[in-house]
């Protein structure tokens, strides 16, 4: 009677040992899962805006400081980029691009990567009112999804779909084959001589220097600074690589 009685207990702390231990590898493996696919934080910080770069580029207060934000995923056709040309629908893109951040409350979200770029850009996903501004300018074909590097992919998926869809329906930039490659943009615009040359021109009517020893000298002549499309730029001058010297 006493064998059975300790055999009966030894067969209860038995299964009692063996459930807590498949609890206790249940949990772990719950939370090792749940790691997995939460890393990072989908909280968007409000910003506001001082002003437009182009198609893919900001500048915001964020913090109480001025911050260039470039746009996660996407890239438009350039507009401003020291000795290139401006590209077909880049300056289409910078207007749209306007239109969206000006329209309502303005947010950033970061993904799990780095949040700024060698040039010290902040990196993050847009959004003006709550709507997406890189997945709008996919659709509407004025954008292409580009500068893929994980893990700051978030909203590749997303974006390829909306990219598909203004490749179906050639949108923009996909109206032409070969324009839009995974390199860039091919081409320049057929109206970019007559539009530098109008601006430089009315720039130029009022003073005729065009070389400046700094900015401080720049600025005498042109108090907000100038855009790389100008005459009197100078890439020693944009210290924060946004295409804009003495700003």
């Amino acid at each position: 009677m006493k064998q059975t009685l300790q055999l009966t207990v030894w067969l209860i702390v038995t299964l009692f040992l063996l459930s807590a231990c498949g609890t206790v590898s249940s949990n772990q493996s719950a939370d090792s899962s749940h790691a997995t696919t939460t890393s990072g934080t989908t909280d968007k910080v409000e910003v506001s805006l001082i002003r437009i770069v182009d198609g893919d580029t900001i500048k915001v207060n964020y913090n109480g400081q001025e911050e260039t934000v470039r746009y996660l995923l996407i890239d438009t056709p350039e507009t401003k980029a020291p000795n290139k040309c401006v590209q077909p629908y880049g300056k289409n893109a910078s207007k749209r691009n306007e239109e969206l951040v000006e329209n309502g409350k303005l947010e950033l979200e970061f993904d799990v990567g780095q949040r700024k770029d060698k040039y010290g850009r902040l990196l993050a996903y847009v959004y003006a009112d709550g709507q997406s501004v890189q997945e709008t300018l996919l659709k509407e074909g004025l954008a292409r999804v580009a500068y893929v590097y994980p893990p700051n992919t978030r909203y590749l998926d997303s974006y390829e779909d909306a990219e598909a869809s203004a490749i179906d329906a050639h949108k923009a930039v996909w109206q032409q084959d070969g324009y839009a490659t995974d390199k860039g943009f091919t081409g320049c615009s057929l109206e970019k001589n007559d539009d530098v040359s109008s601006d430089v021109e009315t720039e130029q009517s009022d003073e005729s220097a065009t070389n400046f020893a700094n900015c401080t000298a720049l600025r005498e002549t042109y108090p907000e600074g100038v855009p790389s499309t100008h005459p009197a730029y100078q890439q020693k001058f944009d210290r924060d690589k946004d295409n804009y010297a003495c700003e």
